[in-house]
């Protein structure tokens, strides 16, 4: 992903990595807008939901490490082109997984493919990064998306009863 270098502090990396969690909440909304059934429709709005929780999270960490100047909308275009936590767009994201999704599993196995992704993308960057700082944010972020996969496994697990 050509967005990040290893080199960012904190504020910078968290800067990013807010726009692209925007992305995915995004990406979420989008499908739950276009003509899933009710079922798959509430699993999509959860999700985004779960995505602005992250979104918050993300922001407060930015804040505590002196991010003062920018407001939340402006993060939210710190990256162009709607970019997610893949370094793909949502509709590139919608075009590769979206005529994959006819049920309510599908939907969760795809949403935790994603969180893995997200989690993997920053410990790698985690172990590039110089800044001892950036390596606890990203630390920190990586528990966030374990935590959205331990919720997506017991969503499935509930899903499959």
């Amino acid at each position: 992903m050509g967005l990040i270098s290893g080199e960012e502090k904190p504020v910078e990396m968290l800067a990013i990595v807010y726009a692209m969690e925007e992305g995915m909440r995004t990406f979420y909304e989008l499908l739950g807008e276009r003509g899933a059934d009710e079922e798959a429709s509430r699993l999509f709005r959860k999700l985004s939901e779960a995505e602005t929780h992250h979104k918050q999270t993300i922001f407060d960490l930015y804040r505590s490490h002196g991010g003062e100047s920018a407001t939340a909308e402006a993060l939210e275009t710190r990256v162009p082109g709607d970019v997610t936590e893949t370094g793909m767009s949502t509709e590139e994201l919608i075009d590769a997984h979206g005529p994959d999704l006819s049920s309510v599993e599908d939907v969760l196995m795809l949403a935790m493919m994603l969180e893995t992704q997200a989690l993997d993308l920053y410990l790698r960057y985690s172990q590039r990064s110089e800044d001892e700082d950036t390596k606890s944010v990203l630390h920190a972020l990586a528990d966030e998306e374990k935590s959205h996969l331990a919720w997506l496994g017991d969503l499935l697990e509930q899903s499959v009863e």
